[in-house]
């Protein structure tokens, strides 16, 4: 979904902030290294098919990263990570449901999973009865208690269907399967069988292979969310009941399961293991004998989706604006740093499977290489090349997400020195469908009281699809939110006084 709404509808941030006064600022003399060329050069490399997506956890991420740390090499950073080099190992945990050992069998008939069966729940669970044919997800009278429920899937409420993210056909099967779902678990039944509709049936194969994936966790990381955190902990340590199995079939399956009353089983196994996966960090020491043990932190991720299904002939989801975008920003901020250096350090990090969870970001937090009392901001950009050429936003710049006003005054001051945008607030409050604030990495930095903003030109109807390719670029656009950053970082670099942290800020 393109988000261009008229500049009209924009707030350029000023409350509370409108009773301080404007500071002006003046740029360095090394924004000027900042160029349009070669970010644009540095991202048809990063995002071009050569790459294939850059999936956190493959050999493409490790190419991807390999390629990064190079440039930081060249650029001139010193390596701030395990062992004198770039590089942050850690180990990300994935669970699956288990091929071998997941099975569905309905009135003799065997149906492979990933083949002809999708198991949608992704925990160990089973259970076996006989089956009931649902003809209307709305009736609520009918016992399913102890039954396997049958249904076809039915139309989801159109406003159910994302306009972001993969495509309509795989966003609305994923709406018509929540719908089912929910009706038919919360009426008791034992099991539920799903049949695909012509709609999903369609993308049958695309929603296999997503789902195969299963999910991932970082290990040795914080929680997603902290303030979740005590919640998860005793939900962990109670003891709960297996989740209801629910399992899509082909549309070829809809005329032999008409019937009710036939003999059902459906067992659903996990496996689980670890795989390398990493942060690359690199460090451009602050001028100030005093100051250079504070620093300010440049974020960026990345990894993408890799390769998948294909939509009009394209498997490989490069992740242009997400976030090839803001990886090669911050390799441009680097180059100009190096040559004038801030008073206070720079970090330049790039955290590894954002796409997983956040998965770097709360690894970095747990294990950082500098105290997180040392870092006074960060940085942090997630899509920032993309929609209307004179908007953007800056998530983190109003309650109740904000836990700096001082850094974010900065950013306004930056905005004004050097780029001129129109400032989108609405993508940071809390009442945004899409809670855009929590998708990305400054989120375990901010829990933890580090001033943190997040700069983006927010989402499209390209994102997370094939479509998120290099050439779809506004590489003008890409250079003025890569000064922009580099600026708000400037000034954060040389002030007298670190940002503080807002008095009893607590993220929710």
């Amino acid at each position: 979904m393109n988000r261009l709404v008229p500049l009209a509808a924009f707030v350029v941030l000023a409350v509370p902030l409108a009773a301080q006064a404007q500071r002006p600022v003046t740029p360095p003399a090394a924004i000027n290294l900042i160029r349009q060329q070669d970010l644009h050069r540095d991202l048809f490399t990063l995002a071009g098919d050569a790459m294939r997506g850059r999936e956190a956890g493959t050999l493409d991420e490790m190419r991807a990263s390999m390629w990064l740390a190079d440039q930081m090499r060249r650029i001139g950073l010193a390596p701030r990570g395990d062992d004198g080099t770039f590089f942050q190992w850690w180990d990300m945990r994935r669970t699956r449901v288990s091929p071998s050992a997941t099975s569905v069998n309905i009135g003799g008939h065997s149906y492979p999973v990933w083949q002809d069966a999708i198991p949608l729940t992704t925990a160990t669970t089973s259970a076996s009865g006989p089956t009931v044919f649902v003809t209307d997800l709305r009736d609520s009278t009918s016992d399913l208690a102890g039954k396997v429920a049958v249904a076809e899937l039915t139309a989801p409420p159109a406003a159910a269907v994302r306009t972001t993210t993969n495509t309509y056909q795989y966003n609305y099967a994923r709406a018509a399967i929540a719908q089912a779902s929910r009706a038919l678990t919360r009426r008791g039944a034992a099991a539920v069988i799903l049949i695909a509709e012509p709609v999903t049936d369609s993308v049958f194969d695309d929603l296999a292979l997503v789902q195969a994936r299963g999910s991932y966790d970082v290990v040795g990381g914080v929680p997603r969310f902290s303030r979740n955190a005590t919640a998860a902990r005793a939900a962990a340590n109670s003891p709960r009941p297996a989740p209801t199995p629910v399992v899509l079939l082909r549309r070829s399956a809809l005329d032999d399961l008409r019937a009710g009353g036939q003999p059902a089983d459906v067992r659903v196994a996990i496996e689980s293991f670890e795989t390398p996966s990493v942060n690359i960090i690199g460090e451009v020491r602050g001028t100030d004998p005093k100051l250079r043990n504070e620093y300010v932190v440049f974020s960026s991720h990345q990894d993408h989706d890799g390769v998948r299904f294909t939509v009009n002939g394209d498997s490989i989801w490069n992740g242009a604006d997400d976030n090839a975008s803001t990886s090669v920003a911050l390799l441009a901020i680097a180059r100009a740093w190096v040559k004038q250096p801030g008073r206070r350090s720079a970090l330049f990090i790039f955290h590894g499977a954002e796409e997983r969870g956040l998965l770097g970001s709360r690894y970095f937090v747990a294990h950082p290489v500098v105290p997180l009392d040392s870092i006074v901001a960060v940085l942090n950009g997630d899509m920032i090349g993309r929609n209307n050429p004179d908007t953007a936003a800056l998530l983190g710049s109003q309650p109740p997400h904000r836990n700096s006003v001082e850094l974010v005054q900065m950013a306004l001051d930056a905005n004004r020195a050097v780029s001129r945008f129109a400032i989108d607030s609405s993508w940071d409050r809390p009442t945004h469908p899409e809670g855009w604030y929590f998708r990305s990495d400054h989120v375990p930095y901010a829990e933890r009281g580090v001033p943190s903003l997040f700069f983006s030109t927010n989402l499209h109807s390209d994102y997370h699809t094939p479509r998120d390719e290099p050439e779809r670029i506004d590489y003008p656009k890409l250079t003025r939110m890569t000064k922009w950053m580099y600026m708000t970082g400037w000034i954060a670099a040389n002030a007298p006084k670190r940002p503080a942290t807002d008095p009893g800020f607590v993220l929710r």
